[in-house]
């Protein structure tokens, strides 16, 4: 199979598909998806790299994309890569200091925006930038500031391009691209520090293709992805990039808050996802299982033990399921798996992999159980998503499985740090010298930053090294595991864990406000605000016995002694979040100081 530099990796698959199903999005006066053909896609793409052209734009360039997901997304990319541009994707929740630190770092003057919000930030920028001169806005209900003299919509951009300079400019740099170009620089989150921009080639995506098709030879040109999350996101740009080379029908997610609802009406094959995503989904089935009646409930677990038995015990390991077991799998796969899947609008995936978090060993055997294809995998934008995932046979439940054809992978002795070289490996971060030469070994491997180890051929993953705790008594504890355990109950909305330099581990607890309600109201608690409810000894009773349950099984040492329920959630805004939701312990740390220091206080 050929694997097509991006410059004309759409144009080749326009050739081959015309006017079959490339794109789909949803139109928000209606509500209804609108398809894009490859055709369509084809020229939509080549139309921009000639406006961008027309433009000015010159080759190597850094433009900057800030938007949530659109179809004038992809076009934006494929057109840049055609010009042997370089995009800048900036998460859509980005906020002015954010970007403003992107767009200097990465002196970028075309800035791409989406929406109201993103256009209102980046003029905001704009106007005190010494390298941002002019802002081009997908979304044409956008209002313009007044005082904007330079901005233009997406459609009116593209009419710059229809000329025969534009066409053949486009072209000679088309022929001159080089899989060593750079394709991107994704900013990463900073959750330990100062944001650094990740340099990747076109050669690591063209990696990316070849060697994903050697692992997962059932997705094919017959299949629908449902794109969720961000595309600034490495994990959804690889994956939404291989699936344009498999010829894979995209459907763009463009509000993350109606995931649910578009699940339901594209029903896709295909989506990769966080573990947050899939924690929701036990949460809300579990919820559903415990209100069921008594026989119901009885059919429940019998099928999801069914389950467990036939997929981790004897499809998993390549041997035959007895007779009866085989059965009694095939008729809850027609009734109840299928009436769940459906209710989540997923009954007809066949692959999903998930990544970029720890995935809850319990949450992972549930839907392994009831027949969700989940594939549990690891990756960094450093190394363009996939380091390694789950074979299609012999996985193991807490491993982050094997890596890629050609990735290899090795455990530093002296830190237990994942070492990774291959195709797919960034060259560097943007303009940081000192960082690239703490980042690499010797003999040219990246440094993951995250603690594991292997067995066999099988690796698992440990922690952030810079996250990992030592308590005053000399322990190591691992945060994100603790959190995993127990950010899957359905009263636990986010956790924090303590406990560096510490003599106990203790955590930040925010509740799932809605399901605390319902409690309160079942057991006849009453209440005037949230800050009265979670101080109500009878909650904290009920969430600390919910805790003691879910880490029975960690050593005396990793188990949460005290914690403290708060009345709001940690947030982006706030800077405790990160744009892909990961926890900034050190702001968490100094916003909450004192809360912290009062379980300590003896």
């Amino acid at each position: 199979m050929n694997y097509y530099h991006l410059a004309e990796l759409v144009h080749r698959r326009a050739e081959k598909y015309q006017k079959r199903e490339a794109l789909l999005y949803r139109v928000n006066e209606t509500g209804k998806w609108k398809e894009v053909s490859w055709r369509e896609f084809s020229d939509k793409a080549m139309q921009t790299a000639q406006a961008m052209a027309e433009f000015g734009i010159k080759e190597q360039d850094n433009i900057g994309i800030y938007s949530q997901n659109m179809v004038n997304c992809l076009f934006t990319d494929f057109g840049a890569y055609a010009n042997r541009v370089v995009t800048v994707p900036m998460y859509a929740t980005s906020s002015p200091a954010q970007i403003e630190y992107i767009i200097n770092d990465a002196e970028i003057k075309t800035l791409f925006v989406g929406e109201q919000l993103q256009y209102n930030n980046a003029f905001k920028v704009q106007k005190d930038s010494k390298f941002l001169e002019r802002l081009i806005i997908f979304d044409k209900t956008v209002k313009l500031n007044p005082e904007d003299k330079t901005s233009v919509y997406f459609e009116d951009f593209l009419c710059l391009g229809e000329n025969a300079h534009a066409e053949s400019t486009v072209k000679v740099r088309m022929n001159e691209a080089t899989p060593e170009d750079i394709a991107t620089i994704i900013y990463t989150s900073g959750t330990t520090g100062e944001s650094k921009g990740v340099v990747l080639h076109h050669y690591s995506f063209m990696e990316v293709f070849r060697i994903h098709d050697l692992r997962l030879p059932q997705v094919t040109d017959k299949d629908t992805t449902m794109c969720f999350l961000p595309l600034t996101h490495v994990f959804e740009k690889a994956w939404s990039y291989y699936c344009i080379h498999k010829g894979v029908t995209l459907a763009i997610n463009q509000d993350p808050r109606k995931i649910q609802e578009t699940l339901k009406e594209v029903r896709p094959t295909l989506m990769c996802n966080v573990p947050r995503f899939w924690e929701k989904v036990y949460v809300g089935v579990q919820d559903k299982i415990n209100s069921s009646s008594g026989f119901m409930q009885k059919i429940f677990r019998d099928a999801i033990k069914t389950g467990h038995d036939y997929n981790l015990e004897y499809k998993n390991k390549g041997i035959p399921a007895p007779a009866g077991l085989a059965f009694k799998f095939k008729l809850y796969n027609a009734t109840v798996y299928k009436i769940l899947k459906k209710v989540l609008g997923i009954e007809k995936g066949k692959l999903f992999p998930t990544a970029g978090a720890p995935l809850a060993d319990n949450v992972n055997i549930f839907l392994q159980s009831v027949n969700i294809p989940i594939v549990v995998g690891y990756g960094l934008t450093e190394t363009t998503a996939t380091v390694c995932f789950y074979p299609d046979k012999n996985f193991v439940i807490g491993s982050i499985g094997t890596a890629m054809p050609d990735v290899h992978v090795r455990i530093d002795p002296t830190n237990n740090e994942i070492l990774v070289k291959g195709k797919t490996i960034t060259s560097g971060y943007y303009k940081k010298p000192e960082e690239n030469a703490k980042a690499f070994t010797e003999d040219g491997y990246f440094r993951t930053g995250d603690a594991g180890h292997m067995e066999g051929d099988t690796i698992f993953f440990q922690e952030r090294i810079k996250d990992l705790y030592k308590t005053s008594n000399g322990k190591y504890i691992a945060p994100q595991v603790v959190e995993g355990l127990i950010g899957s109950d359905k009263y636990i909305q986010q956790i924090a864990v303590i406990g560096d330099k510490r003599k106990f581990v203790s955590a930040l607890i925010v509740p799932d406000f809605d399901q605390l309600k319902k409690y309160a109201q079942s057991k006849l608690i009453g209440y005037s605000d949230i800050k009265d409810l979670i101080n109500n000894p009878d909650i904290h009773r009920m969430i600390e016995s919910r805790v003691e349950e879910h880490q029975k099984d960690l050593a005396s040492y990793e188990k949460i002694k005290k914690f403290v329920l708060l009345p709001e959630s940690f947030t982006m805004e706030s800077r405790e979040l990160t744009d892909t939701l990961k926890l900034r312990r050190p702001v968490i740390l100094q916003n909450y100081a004192a809360q912290i220091e009062e379980m300590y206080i003896e």
